[in-house]
């Protein structure tokens, strides 16, 4: 069978690389950018470099937000809110 379809391995490879590489990066920056643009006032966030505050301002023009925090305000671009952390901060409790 390989003799009559050389190139067989090679595209079966690139469609496992797609499907679990490529395919789930692409969802998660679909959710990534759904969550940035779904930010609003008030929202509790963690930056992805552990900065915990609260959405005081959000900027459309520069996609930027100030943040809240016990040091003051502080000017962040969206992208640099983790979307892990901040929904793990929002998360109900288990009881």
């Amino acid at each position: 069978m390989l003799e009559q379809y050389p190139y067989l391995p090679l595209v079966l490879m690139f469609v496992v690389v797609y499907f679990f590489m490529i395919a789930p990066q692409r969802k998660r920056q679909k959710q990534e950018k759904k969550f940035a643009a779904e930010l609003k006032r008030g929202d509790k966030v963690v930056t992805k470099s552990g900065m915990h505050g609260k959405i005081f301002e959000i900027n459309d023009n520069d996609f930027s937000c100030v943040l809240e925090t016990m040091a003051g305000k502080i000017k962040f671009d969206r992208s640099a809110i983790s979307m892990e952390l901040s929904n793990k901060l929002n998360a109900p409790e288990k009881k």
